[in-house]
């Protein structure tokens, strides 16, 4: 490390002071400007929306005001759950008559096929068998007259919602989107070189049946080459393109062209990573119908997703006309897209795909991803070379003691990355320890404290106190930050190769960030400004404008996004971990070649004290009223509540249990803050205390995320009955028969009931399940009982006919071979607020929103 005396100092050389510490607040300002001038507004940017008054001068583009009042209309029909008369009988009439409206508008060029879908099936989602009866699908062909052309594109939205939700964001906006893109489309004079099939499905919320009944059996199905799908986690706001294809990267070329752009590469892999709690009509087009296409959603505001107060007056106008321009100009443009006459010649694998603020569009391939990763990877290796000669030629070191020199840096740098992610982490669990987690549900703003602050401390004490004790250091302090940039651009750089080998594509943001910091170095290099330590820093300061707006707008989106559903994630997780651990990976991208810059100021080691001090008093702040987690209407706490009625039965026919009770499912971590209103209902117990015993905890459970977080539920016994609207279900063993010998017989049951129903299978006495007549994944995949039955009904209300194949060898069929238990939800009977319920539901605070009904549960062994 020592001076080498053969080398000499360039008078070009300029030795820095460091400049005065009141900058630093001016320094960081800076940036803090450039986000809420660029960021903070285009995150929220809308194109002025149309009004009707504006459709003659606009013949061609899509009104919002006219989706708007359509909403309204379909809203006014309440909840519209399946099995409802609202949503089969009200809602299919509502879709018929605004199609009639589109066809009385229709140009004479074009002709418009209405048919309503009935259907029933099953397939397997996740753990259990989803299964349907008589759902309805309301299906729209427009087509030019005339065309022989038998490829559709085919555009999907859902009219269903969930219990107690008018839908407004989800999905009935994208319903009516879809109704104004069609009169559009019909009432003007332009060629249409493949049908446009609208789906207005009938059941997404139960799940995704709907879409399977369509590309399963529809007849259109088989036609339909390319999809857009429509869907919704939140209300309004800008949609976002979140998956594309797969492996059809074409469909990115007309996507590019769309008015307002908003897509990105990371929000497909964290869905299909299961990263976010939800599931869209997408994934069954790709999978039982080999679509490809593109999946788009709202996912601002997703606090009001799911619950009544997802409402048309939370609905912006703006975000109809955000959607509206976009997916009109996806259909004309995919519709007349040559591609569809043969899409398995255009699949060519994945996309890389990314908008700029809104302004505009990239997308690549993921083979050419993976060749920009590598020669920037190169480059910025070479470049750092280089830039190490050069310090070493200029401040007179060798070039082994710079080398030492970058190699003490580069382990001070790796120790200090670990060092602002370890800090975020204890953060996190300290909040969680002292029930605080959450705190920024409500208040994103205490996010910055609570886990930029460690980070960026965590990120600079080391590198402060290295410089304080190299003070005398030959290297100058230019050139000592400047190690410190290429140390966390190594880092960076090891980070894209491991990434890139794992084939995950969203790689792409670390290469842009080493992208800009090699260009800064490179420029530094050719007008040898790296000399210059000031203008050195003023070089990497502009560098750095494009990569810092561009990474804090996506993280500012995956913040808006990923907070709300931290309120219905369930309790099994610290969502704090999940946020200490985004910011962490944000923090590294935007201010990683930023915070080296901090050791220009005088007082660094005070500048930085203060990220911890700031980090202190935001945790003080997030333990106050001022980070209570909730709001009423806007922000609210999410519970779904079964007041319900479990009889259990012995093999003998005696009863075991006969209890009724209050289920009640908190959606989130902080559960216990409600702990002392719901203990006013009666004793809580775990429902995880029951599943030793029982199949399935012997509950009603309402389908099989219920299970998983059985752990976090409670189950607390009153004597009041529910109020149940019916007979409760019955189930009826018609008969049994013998198959190819005495080993071995068909149970065949009838099973009657609400539209809303559980089943659960298990086996007894070393009974083994042979087949049944419910979907037949399981059985071949050998998975071990008991075994998740879901299964609901539209219009068709005939009792459910199902058999059970069952062999036994070690025991007689004298003895229990069969267990089965129904679960019966009354899930949109106007919440059936029996005498008691109502109070039990008034019993929970003001912020908190519950989803109810009543229900039942029974079980027998056969």
């Amino acid at each position: 490390m020592g001076f080498n005396s053969k080398y000499h100092i360039d008078v070009d050389f300029e030795v820095p002071k460091k400049l005065q510490w009141y900058y630093a607040p001016a320094f960081l300002a800076f940036w803090f400007a450039i986000y809420l001038s660029l960021i903070s507004t285009q995150i929220n940017h809308m194109p002025t929306p149309l009004t009707r008054a504006d459709e003659a001068a606009h013949p061609r583009d899509f009104i919002a005001q006219r989706a708007e009042d359509t909403l309204i209309e379909l809203t006014r029909i309440g909840p519209r759950v399946v099995g409802s008369v609202a949503n089969e009988v009200t809602t299919v009439q509502f879709l018929r008559d605004e199609i009639e409206k589109v066809q009385a508008e229709a140009n004479e060029r074009f002709e418009i096929e209405i048919d309503v879908q009935q259907a029933s099936g099953a397939y397997m989602h996740w753990t259990m068998v989803n299964m349907y009866q008589g759902i309805q699908n309301v299906v729209v062909k427009l087509s030019e007259k005339g065309n022989p052309n038998e490829n559709y594109l085919l555009i999907n939205s859902h009219y269903d919602s969930v219990p107690g939700s008018p839908g407004a964001g989800d999905d009935g906006s994208m319903v009516v989107t879809m109704l104004e893109v069609m009169r559009v489309i019909a009432k003007t004079d332009e060629p249409l070189a493949h049908s446009i099939v609208f789906l207005f499905n009938g059941a997404e919320e139960n799940p995704l049946q709907a879409s399977h009944a369509f590309i399963t059996q529809h007849k259109w199905a088989k036609n339909c080459k390319a999809l857009i799908n429509l869907d919704s986690a939140g209300s309004g706001g800008r949609e976002i393109l979140f998956q594309s294809g797969p492996n059809h990267p074409w469909l990115m070329k007309y996507y590019r062209e769309v008015p307002h752009p908003f897509a990105n590469t990371l929000g497909e892999e964290m869905f299909q990573a299961g990263l976010i709690p939800s599931d869209t009509d997408f994934r069954i087009f790709r999978d039982y119908g080999g679509v490809p296409g593109l999946d788009m959603a709202y996912i601002f505001n997703g606090y009001v997703y799911h619950t009544k107060f997802d409402r048309v007056n939370v609905f912006p106008r703006a975000s109809f006309q955000h959607t509206g321009d976009n997916v009109l100009a996806l259909a004309r443009a995919l519709a007349n897209a040559p591609e569809l006459d043969d899409t398995a010649a255009h699949a060519e694998g994945h996309n890389v795909f990314y908008d700029f603020l809104g302004w505009f569009m990239i997308f690549y391939t993921a083979t050419t991803n993976i060749v920009i990763n590598m020669i920037v990877s190169v480059i910025a290796l070479l470049a750092i070379g280089v830039s190490l000669y050069f310090m070493s030629v200029r401040s007179g070191c060798s070039i082994s003691g710079v080398l030492v020199r970058f190699g003490i840096i580069l382990g001070i740098q790796l120790v200090s990355l670990g060092l602002a992610l370890g800090l975020a982490l204890l953060v996190a669990l300290f909040m969680d320890g002292v029930n605080r987690s959450l705190s920024w549900f409500t208040e994103m703003w205490l996010l910055l404290g609570l886990y930029i602050f460690p980070i960026i401390f965590g990120m600079s004490i080391l590198p402060a106190l290295y410089l304080e004790r190299t003070k005398k250091d030959p290297l100058s302090l230019g050139f000592r930050v400047q190690l410190f940039m290429h140390s966390h651009c190594i880092c960076l750089v090891l980070l894209i190769i491991v990434l890139t080998a794992l084939g995950i594509r969203s790689a792409y943001f670390i290469m842009l960030c080493v992208l800009f910091d090699i260009v800064a170095l490179i420029v530094n290099l050719v007008t040898k400004w790296h000399r210059k330590a000031y203008w050195f820093a003023i070089v990497v300061m502009i560098c750095q404008i494009l990569p810092f707006t561009y990474i804090t707008y996506v993280c500012t989106a995956a913040l808006k996004t990923l907070i709300p559903m931290q309120g219905r994630s369930g309790g099994s997780a610290n969502p704090d971990l999940s946020m200490a651990l985004l910011l962490w990976l944000f923090s590294v991208m935007f201010a990683g070649f930023l915070v080296p810059l901090i050791l220009f100021f005088r007082k660094t080691r005070t500048i930085v004290l203060c990220f911890l001090a700031g980090t202190i008093l935001f945790i003080i702040i997030a333990v106050t009223d001022a980070g209570f987690p909730y709001k009423p209407k806007t922000s609210p706490q999410r519970y779904a509540l079964i007041h319900a009625h479990r009889i259990l039965h012995n093999a003998d026919g005696t009863t075991r249990t006969d209890e009724s009770g209050i289920y009640v499912y908190p959606q989130d971590r902080r559960f216990s803050i409600a702990e002392e209103e719901i203990k006013t209902i009666g004793q809580l117990h775990k429902v995880s205390e029951f599943c030793d015993e029982e199949m399935f905890c012997g509950m009603p459970l309402y389908n099989h995320r219920w299970h998983k977080a059985r752990e976090y539920s409670f189950w607390i016994p009153i004597k009041e009955q529910p109020e149940i609207p019916a007979a409760y279900p019955t189930l009826t063993l018609q008969e049994t028969t013998e198959l190819d010998n005495s080993m071995q017989r068909r149970f065949n049951f009838s099973l009657a009931g609400p539209d809303h129903m559980t089943i659960f299978v298990n086996v007894k006495n070393d009974a083994k399940l042979l087949d049944w007549s419910f979907n037949e994944t399981l059985i071949k995949n050998n998975e071990p009982p008991p075994y998740f039955v879901y299964f609901s009904y539209g219009l068709d209300k005939s009792a459910l006919e199902f058999s059970i194949d069952v062999e036994k060898t070690t025991s007689s069929f004298d003895t229990p071979t069969l267990e089965i238990g129904i679960g019966g939800h009354w899930v949109h009977y106007d919440m059936q607020r029996s005498k008691g319920l109502g109070a039990y539901i008034d019993s929970f605070p003001s912020y908190a929103y519950i989803q109810a009904w009543v229900g039942t549960y029974e079980s027998w062994y056969f």
